[in-house]
């Protein structure tokens, strides 16, 4: 499993130095960048602190939606409770949703936003869940850095097995299920910008491996049928 930390419009240089000091402190290599030049400031590079290889392979992308384009199961952070999503998950939980979940996902991405203002409601319903960093206190709050930091840690703790069976297909089985349910939905009347889509395929990302195997079974023989009427 490949993961990957995406920094949405960082304003700050020193915040994506620090940044990247967090993400090989603890043992992660992958950083994406939209719509930003922070990381060429050399405060950036002050910052990084014998990490700037970080910065000097990140990859830049226009927009978050470019930059998620090959991700499975895509991770946003906020530090406050929307209302596009239902539920929010505590960064201490998400390492129990991602090994749940094994072998269906290739490459996960976490994602941050702006300093000032974070991510945008367009931009967390490009995200398959939302976490946030449980605090006793509203304010101060952390920076960006920070929450990297807490992140990168909580993630590093992760343990896996290296996928045993060769792959059959380019898509993870994760993928393929989001992309038969919304064929399904589709098909059956729900319109893809209605509540009760978006939180089907909410609930639906957070299906663990025996769960996702099970569904794609159902929706096979649903498709099935589909196809014969």
């Amino acid at each position: 499993m490949q993961i990957h930390f995406i920094l949405v419009e960082p304003a700050v240089p020193e915040n994506v130095g620090a940044a990247a000091r967090a993400i090989k402190t603890m043992g992660f290599s992958s950083l994406r960048l939209v719509n930003t030049k922070a990381h060429l400031d050399e405060k950036a590079g002050w910052l990084a602190h014998a990490s700037n290889e970080i910065l000097e392979n990140a990859q830049e992308f226009n927009s978050l939606k470019e930059a998620i384009e090959d991700i499975d199961w895509i991770i946003g952070t906020s530090a406050k409770k929307r209302r596009v999503n239902e539920d929010y998950y505590p960064s201490n939980k998400i390492n129990d949703l991602i090994q749940a979940k094994a072998n269906t996902i290739r490459n996960l991405a976490i994602v941050f936003g702006r300093e000032e203002s974070g991510l945008t409601n367009d931009e967390l319903k490009l995200c398959d869940i939302v976490t946030s960093v449980p605090m006793k206190t509203t304010y101060p709050s952390l920076n960006l850095a920070q929450s990297v930091m807490i992140y990168a840690y909580t993630l590093s703790m992760l343990e896996y097995e290296e996928e045993k069976s060769d792959a059959k297909s380019d898509q993870t089985e994760l993928n393929i299920l989001k992309i038969k349910t919304e064929d399904i939905l589709s098909n059956i009347g729900f319109k893809k910008d209605s509540n009760i889509y978006n939180r089907i395929m909410e609930r639906l990302m957070i299906l663990g491996e025996t769960d996702i195997h099970l569904l794609l079974s159902i929706e096979h023989k649903i498709n099935e049928n589909l196809n014969k009427t």
